[in-house]
């Protein structure tokens, strides 16, 4: 074979003068092109490895971009990417200032819909379908979705009312039996009796939804697809098409392991060996301190449950799943599934943590506020991935969660500035709290090396709800910070070495304490805020509150995420540009 096809191909109007006898040379070529991209500058790995072949058939296929094709998620669309005019610059994927991870509809007419969160794909192609209906348009709408993610609610929303209509839309179900971590559930036992021809055919749920079932296929035989993609377009109405595809195909190392290399990091291209990272002394990761400690509290109190929504390793639940697997569920992906069947366990008097992150929580907004803070049931809701969190960019950032929560009555918001107050809440809230609480803590890495903290045999504090407290003397200006961002100020006034300048460290940004926010206010000219969420809304939001409130004139300056999306970069990169890094706080410090 010539590698000689892909780099002659800018757009799919160059795939489809190919013969159907040289795609499978281009796929190879594909693959080896997101392989020596990912394996230097990482990101999503396996899932477009996944479905090079259905992305080589789609576009040869159809018409894009006017046939409309919605990618969910988006974990796999990086082939869609290459061959949609963007082969030259998919080496700046995920990096400041390059093309986005995910399908972006400001960045290429291709990209019908932006996605990041799960699920959305049937319901954004049928609302396209109808559209194009009432307008008289031919065109066809292909909505292409995972076996996790067809379990989600939203999902089946989609088909219940497709089904009902006459739209020219067609469901793809790339179903290779995982999500991130392996697909679960009633629905994932259904798919896998299906593949093995083990459910009637007049039994097909996907059938008794009306629409036109063809399948299980093979999803990397190219020409079974077009020959099949060729067929459905001729078909009206619904329809549904279930493939059959290997996560990391290509790849043998990411075929046995499919988990890893769902996002590797760097390896190495030809032999696929994950390139190690030297992690001694290093310290460990907010969610491991989380999943450590969760163990630690379960092995005293029968009482604790641990839930997630298909992020067991990602939120490091897996580690109680590991240790009490009766009482610890990953419900795949339904957000809003976690957050009521944790608020039924708590009626019964289970001490549940729900562990999800904190873009993810924003699916479940009803719940939250209806089924756990109206009904005041101490749910305790562990949010991991809050702040920025880097690479994934605008879908993924965390940082509406203090805004979004902080107008919830009932609602109890604390941000540990370090590891040792992440243990200390889990524990405080262990012991049994009178309303819900969420606890965020960023994704990465804390400050304390594995020499100086304990997970095992470590004696945890009772942390006082509502509780502030001075890290730093100062005499002019008072700097409030909320969560892990304080350690940027610690380390900003460090260098500075200023006497004026004090900070305390408000955990509880609700209840906040009101009783030290009194001598602060009446101690100092200036007051300085900052966090790691959005300003509008957010912690120092409900400072200038408490300053209006109580009358207080003070100049108080708001440092946060600003009010416009923030897209994808390297965490240290997009805090700079919010100006919350060190040396920008430190610039902001010499004016006071």
């Amino acid at each position: 074979m010539k590698n000689n096809l892909l780099q002659n191909i800018n757009n799919p109007a160059d795939l489809r003068k190919l013969s159907i006898s040289e795609l499978p040379d281009l796929a190879t070529e594909l693959r080896e092109f997101i392989i020596d991209i990912v394996s230097v500058k990482e990101g999503h790995l396996g899932a477009s490895l996944g479905v090079v072949e259905l992305t080589i058939a789609l576009h040869y296929v159809f018409d894009t971009p006017n046939d409309l094709l919605v990618w969910d998620v988006g974990h796999q669309a990086y082939g869609h990417k290459i061959l949609t005019e963007r082969r030259t610059k998919f080496d700046t994927n995920r990096q400041l200032n390059g093309i986005s991870g995910f399908p972006k509809r400001s960045e290429s007419i291709y990209d019908t819909f932006g996605v990041g969160h799960s699920s959305t794909s049937i319901s954004a192609a049928l609302g396209m379908a109808i559209a194009s209906q009432l307008k008289g348009e031919n065109r066809h709408h292909i909505a292409v979705i995972g076996d996790a993610s067809i379990a989600s609610g939203m999902a089946f929303e989609g088909l219940n009312h497709a089904g009902v209509t006459d739209a020219n839309l067609l469901v793809i179900l790339n179903d290779n039996a995982i999500g991130i971590d392996p697909s679960v559930g009633a629905l994932k036992h259904y798919l896998t009796s299906v593949k093995e021809g083990k459910n009637p055919k007049q039994n097909n749920m996907i059938k008794s939804l009306n629409f036109d079932y063809s399948g299980p296929i093979d999803g990397h035989d190219l020409p079974k697809l077009i020959s099949e993609l060729e067929r459905l377009k001729k078909t009206k109405g619904p329809k549904f098409l279930h493939i059959v595809t290997t996560k990391g195909k290509g790849l043998e190392q990411a075929e046995k392991d499919q988990v890893k290399y769902h996002a590797p990091g760097k390896f190495n291209a030809k032999t696929g060996e994950i390139i190690p990272k030297s992690e001694a002394h290093l310290p460990m990761k907010f969610q491991d301190v989380f999943g450590l400690t969760l163990v630690e509290l379960a092995k005293n109190n029968p009482k604790i449950i641990g839930i997630t929504p298909a992020m067991p390793s990602g939120s490091s639940m897996k580690f109680m799943m590991d240790a009490f697997p009766e009482r610890a569920f990953d419900v795949g992906i339904a957000e809003q599934h976690a957050v009521t069947l944790s608020a039924g366990m708590a009626t019964q008097g289970m001490i549940v943590f729900c562990s999800i992150y904190s873009t993810f929580l924003q699916r479940a907004y009803d719940q939250v506020i209806h089924d756990v803070a109206l009904q005041n049931l101490p749910v305790i809701f562990c949010l991991d991935r809050a702040g920025l969190v880097g690479e994934d960019g605008a879908t993924h950032h965390g940082v509406f969660d203090i805004a979004y929560l902080r107008c919830i009555p009932n609602m109890i918001i604390y941000a540990p500035k370090d590891e040792i107050d992440l243990q200390n809440i889990l524990y405080t809230a262990s012991l049994g709290l009178p309303n819900p609480i969420a606890i965020r803590y960023p994704r990465g890495r804390g400050k304390y090396s594995n020499y100086e903290l304990k997970i095992t045999n470590y004696e945890f504090e009772k942390i006082e709800i509502g509780k502030a407290h001075l890290l730093k003397n100062g005499t002019k200006t008072a700097v409030l910070s909320t969560g892990f961002i304080g350690n940027n100020v610690s380390l900003a006034l460090e260098n500075l070495n200023s006497s004026e300048i004090a900070h305390y460290d408000f955990g509880f940004i609700k209840p906040l304490d009101e009783k030290l926010l009194h001598e602060i206010f009446s101690s100092f000219e200036n007051i300085i805020t900052i966090e790691d969420g959005t300003i509008k809304g957010g912690f120092g939001s409900a400072i200038v509150e408490f300053a209006s409130e109580n009358n207080y004139s003070n100049s108080i300056k708001t440092l946060g995420i600003p009010d416009h999306f923030i897209e994808h970069g390297t965490v240290e990169e997009l805090q700079k540009i919010c100006k919350i890094d060190v040396k920008s706080i430190e610039n902001i410090f010499l004016n006071y």
